[in-house]
């Protein structure tokens, strides 16, 4: 997955692993710069053999295993002191979606194949994510997860059996540098910007949905 990965910028792995800020660094830097809502969580134990699959039930939960206990929600702006007292640094950093953004989330392959063809047609992306457990996450505008149905089925492809989820309200996003278990770390492939909102889905959505189609046709083509 690195060399895939490798082609659209992003640091080697380890050399991120001796960068990377310490996790109330990257809380600090969440909270404060981007004014994003803040939560810590508390790991559950799971098998190390599939640290992917959630106790909470959802398919393609963006934060296995560890919001089994989540603290109060940190608002935007909070102060050092409140991220050291809230955030303890053991503790696994979470963003709440629904918030300031929800998260489409699609395979990495198809999704680094509609990130080249966005950033090619000029559409700004915004934040993107690459997950160790082979996802790409695209954060924009909150209230997609509930018009995710209605979207593409005004975009033709609501009959469609897509791998393609929306993470919204209820739900928690790992931050980097939290890593899900034994995979390593949540990574950032597109950084937020300043003073940019997250797009909204209609401009990404297509051509994720296509990307998305055309690698399960290709499956079952070479599978048949």
């Amino acid at each position: 997955m690195d060399k895939l990965f490798g082609s659209l910028r992003l640091t080697p792995l380890g050399a991120r692993r001796r960068t990377r800020p310490a996790a109330l660094q990257a809380a600090a830097e969440y909270s404060g710069r981007w004014g994003w809502t803040l939560a810590a969580g508390s790991p559950a134990p799971h098998p190390a053999t599939a640290p992917t699959a959630c106790g909470c039930g959802v398919p393609r939960c963006a934060a296995p295993h560890l919001h089994h206990l989540v603290g109060p929600a940190i608002a935007p702006g909070a102060t050092a002191a409140e991220l050291v007292a809230r955030c303890p640094a053991d503790a696994p950093l979470l963003l709440p979606t629904g918030h300031q953004f929800d998260v489409l989330d699609v395979p990495a392959q198809p999704g680094l194949q509609a990130l080249v063809r966005l950033e090619r047609m000029g559409t700004q992306v915004g934040p993107v994510l690459a997950s160790p457990a082979g996802r790409l996450l695209f954060f924009v505008a909150p209230g997609t997860a509930e018009r995710l149905p209605e979207l593409l089925y005004r975009m033709g492809w609501d009959d469609a059996s897509l791998d393609l989820a929306c993470h919204g309200l209820g739900s928690y996003l790992a931050a980097p540098p939290t890593p899900l278990g034994p995979l390593g770390p949540m990574r950032w492939l597109r950084r937020p910007a300043a003073d940019s909102a997250p797009p909204e889905a209609r401009l990404l959505l297509g051509t994720l949905a296509y990307a998305c189609h055309r690698t399960r046709v290709r499956t079952a083509e070479f599978a048949g």
